[in-house]
């Protein structure tokens, strides 16, 4: 499937919040896959949990915290605005990595992986505003 699948909200199903967890994470481990994050880029964006952490959730799932999770959904937000204004998935892809004036020459992903939620945000923030959102 080309769309990472998205969690349903607790309001649509009664679905376990653990189970959200391991189906917002599993989503996370695709959209990796199609911006070929490193796993050092995957554990950054993460929040930087112990390595040991990242392969547990990886392997077998676990609860993740708050701060991971709003992490998780600025993620979904950055790849649908990209699906948006660039419909090619090529293109919609690659566009984290590269340079971009907005972000003074440096990349999306770049900006994102220093580390800070406001940092995943603020791409964010910027790609609704392209998209007029």
């Amino acid at each position: 499937m080309r769309v990472p699948a998205q969690p349903t909200s607790p309001e649509r199903n009664s679905t376990t919040t653990s189970e959200q967890e391991a189906a917002a994470f599993a989503s996370f481990a695709r959209l990796a896959d199609l911006w070929s994050l490193t796993t050092e880029e995957q554990i950054k964006l993460l929040g930087s949990p112990a390595r040991s952490t990242f392969f547990k959730w990886k392997k077998d799932g676990g609860s993740l915290p708050r701060d991971t999770v709003e992490r998780i959904s600025h993620l979904f937000g950055i790849y649908k605005a990209l699906q948006i204004l660039l419909p090619e998935p090529k293109n919609a892809d690659g566009w984290v990595r590269r340079p971009n004036r907005y972000f003074d020459g440096q990349s999306a992903l770049d900006v994102m992986l220093k580390g800070q939620v406001v940092d995943i945000y603020r791409v964010r923030q910027y790609l609704d505003a392209q998209r007029g959102g």
